[in-house]
């Protein structure tokens, strides 16, 4: 069965590109060219993926984005902008978007984070929905995304999340930062792997630095592991 792609953006000779481009590829396509029409279209239908342009008119991307969040859909959604502002690329990932990328873009790019989306989507579809993994005091359930420890309430971005959910599922094993992107960027990356001790250094601050014992671990000239 063949996996529904909306596509949002109001240009309509980059839309109708982007539309061929998917078509051959063997998705079925759909379009929206302004925030209202991507609402009601990402509400009243099932979608495999979302491929959300930020600057369209009437609403924004972003708050298209929050809205759907905010209603409960896991789709996953690809950001697309302009703007290459690492403003907006954070905004857009702790609103739970599943990846981002930047005009202008070759379209080999854009099929490859098509693919790693629905891939990963797919994967997600598979984890057991009540889950739940636990090392020390640290606990993660799959199906609700919730992070806890010593029973406080961790509040992670998507991204964040599938890092951590990587690491307490080989928790012991020594992961190189090679494999930590190919999971949980899902893709070929296009860029170093710095990207990934940039999340490692942002999940340390919220699940280990404020308390008593470190469960991330560096290990030099290798990666990262997650052990007691």
């Amino acid at each position: 069965m063949s996996e529904k792609i909306l596509v949002v953006e109001d240009e309509q000779k980059i839309a109708r590109v982007i539309e061929l481009e998917l078509e051959h590829e063997g998705y079925i396509v759909d379009k929206a060219a302004t925030g209202h029409q991507a609402l009601d279209k990402a509400q009243s239908e099932k979608w495999d993926l979302i491929l959300l342009d930020v600057m369209i008119p009437q609403l924004n991307g972003m708050e298209v984005l929050r809205r759907i969040r905010s209603a409960g859909s896991s789709t996953p959604i690809i950001m697309v902008t302009a703007r290459d502002s690492v403003i907006d690329k954070v905004s857009g990932l702790d609103q739970w978007a599943n990846d981002y990328i930047t005009k202008p873009f070759e379209i080999e790019e854009l099929l490859a984070r098509i693919r790693a989306c629905l891939r990963n989507s797919r994967h997600s579809e598979d984890i057991q929905e009540n889950q739940k993994l636990q090392i020390l005091d640290l606990s993660l359930q799959t199906g609700s995304r919730e992070v806890k420890r010593d029973k406080q309430t961790i509040q992670l971005t998507a991204r964040e999340f599938d890092l951590l959910l990587f690491l307490m599922q080989n928790q012991k094993h020594v992961l190189t930062r090679e494999q930590i992107l190919s999971t949980v960027w899902g893709y070929d990356y296009y860029g170093d792997t710095n990207v990934v001790d940039v999340y490692i250094r942002y999940l340390r601050k919220k699940v280990d630095a404020p308390f008593a014992h470190p469960l991330i671990r560096t290990v030099r000239g290798v990666g990262y592991v997650l052990k007691e």
